[in-house]
C-alpha cells in the first residue's frame, strides 16, 4: 500500500502550479504565476508526460483554477495584486480536440475575478467564487452554462457585511477574515469554505434565493482559513480543510476535520485527522493541509478513503472508515531541490485506475504517481 513515483515535470520553468485535472489522456494544469497561461501535457504514457504547450495568458492575471467536465474546460481568471488584471472572469473552452482547447466564450466578473470553481457535468450551473464589483471579499455565485457560449448569472449568496456597494459593515473583529474560499455542490446542497468564519451549507434548489441551513466555526483560537469543505453523502460526513500559510509556531494549528452532518443543521465534529511528524513542520515556507481530492464525478471516489495535500508534508493518505479515529495509511514527500527548496504540494487529482497527479506551489511542476491501496 501506498504511492509509487512515476515522472515529474517542470512545465518548462513555469512549474509553480495549483489546481490540475486530467481528461483524455491529458492533463490541465493551473498556474500561480500571473501571466502564465494553463498548461496542456500529454500524459498516455504516465511516465513520460509530454508538454504540448500553455492557454494563452493575460498580463497581471492569475489563472490557477481548472474545472473539466462534458467535453468543457473552464479557466478561472482573477487579479490579486499590482497594476489591474487584464481579464477578471472565467473562459470556456471546448475539449474535443484534449490538445488544442478552443475557447467558446469568456465571462467577464470585473472586480478581482473568479477564485476557485467547481463544475461536475451533473447540472448546467458553474459554482464559483468571486470579487463581484462592490463587494468586500469573495462570494458565492452561480452561472447557468447550459449554453456554454452564452453563460449567465441565476443566484449568489455572501456574508452580511461583504457588500460595501449596499451599504453593509463588517460585524467581525480585525482578527478575523470572513470569505468564502469555495463550494462543493451535490444535489440541493452547497456545501462552503467560508475561511475565518468556518463552514456553511447552503439550500440552494431555488439558485435565486440560497439558504443556509447549517454552519460550524472554530476561528481564531482553533485554526481559520477554512478552504475545503467535502461531503462523503453516502456517509453523512464532511470532510474540512483549513489552509496553512505558514509553519506551525508562525500560525495557529491549521487541521483537517471529520464532521457528522446527518443532522446538517448542527454539524458535530467527530476528530481530527493525525498531522505528519518529522522535520516537514519545520520545512517552510508552508506547513499543514491544503487541498483534498474532491471526489468529482468520472474521478476517483471513495467515502473511506481521503488524499490530502500537504505543502511541505507532501501527499498523504487517510483511512476513515472509522471517522472517531482516522488513520493515515500512505505518504509522499517530494525530495527538497539540490539548493535547499522544500517541496510545497498544492493541489491532487486521483483518477479511478488510481494515477495520482499533484502540483507543486513553489516551483517544482507536476508529479505523476500510482497509488496501490
Amino acid at each position: 500500500m501506498g504511492f509509487e513515483l512515476l515522472a515529474r515535470h517542470d512545465l518548462a520553468g513555469r512549474g509553480a502550479t495549483m489546481q490540475l485535472m486530467s481528461y483524455r489522456h491529458h492533463l490541465y494544469v493551473g498556474s500561480m504565476q500571473p501571466g502564465v497561461g494553463t498548461a496542456i501535457l500529454d500524459v498516455a504514457d504516465p511516465r513520460r508526460p509530454e508538454l504540448k504547450g500553455f492557454l494563452p495568458g493575460y498580463g497581471n492575471t492569475m489563472s490557477p483554477k481548472v474545472q473539466i467536465a462534458d467535453d468543457l474546460l473552464f479557466v478561472n481568471y482573477e487579479w490579486r495584486k499590482g497594476e489591474r488584471a487584464e481579464r477578471t472572469g472565467f473562459g470556456i473552452f471546448d475539449l474535443r480536440d484534449p490538445a488544442a482547447p478552443r475557447e467558446i466564450a469568456f465571462y467577464d466578473t470585473g472586480g478581482r475575478g473568479v477564485h476557485r470553481m467547481w463544475y461536475s457535468g451533473l447540472e448546467p450551473t458553474l459554482f464559483m467564487s468571486a470579487v463581484l464589483p462592490g463587494f468586500r471579499d469573495r462570494m458565492f455565485v452561480m452561472v447557468d452554462v447550459k449554453d456554454p457560449s452564452d453563460p449567465r448569472e441565476i443566484g449568489r449568496w455572501w456574508l452580511q457585511g461583504q457588500w460595501e456597494e449596499g451599504g453593509e459593515t463588517p460585524s467581525w473583529p480585525d482578527d478575523v477574515n470572513p470569505k468564502l474560499h469555495h463550494g462543493i455542490v451535490h444535489g440541493d446542497r452547497a456545501y462552503l469554505g467560508v475561511w475565518d468564519a468556518g463552514l456553511r451549507i447552503l439550500d440552494i434548489a431555488d439558485p435565486g434565493r440560497p439558504q443556509v441551513v447549517g454552519s460550524a466555526a472554530w476561528a481564531p483560537q482553533k485554526g481559520g482559513h477554512t478552504h475545503t469543505t467535502m461531503p462523503l453523502p453516502g456517509r453523512g460526513l464532511l470532510v474540512v480543510t483549513d489552509e496553512a500559510t505558514a509553519v506551525p509556531e508562525r500560525e495557529s494549528p491549521k487541521l483537517v476535520r471529520l464532521f457528522d452532518i446527518r443532522d446538517e443543521a448542527h454539524p458535530a465534529l467527530l476528530s481530527t485527522l493525525p498531522e505528519p511528524e518529522g522535520p516537514v513542520r519545520t520545512h517552510g515556507p508552508r506547513f499543514g493541509p491544503h487541498n483534498l481530492h474532491e471526489n468529482r464525478p468520472g474521478a476517483f471516489q471513495s467515502d473511506e478513503l481521503v488524499f490530502v495535500t500537504y505543502f511541505s508534508g507532501g501527499l498523504r493518505a487517510y483511512d476513515i472508515r472509522d471517522p472517531r479515529a482516522p488513520a493515515e495509511v500512505a505518504a509522499h514527500v517530494p525530495p527538497s531541490t539540490a539548493d535547499g527548496v522544500h517541496p510545497q504540494t498544492n493541489d491532487v487529482y486521483v483518477q479511478p485506475d488510481g494515477l495520482v497527479f499533484t502540483s507543486d506551489r513553489g516551483g517544482a511542476g507536476i508529479e505523476v504517481l500510482q497509488y496501490e491501496g
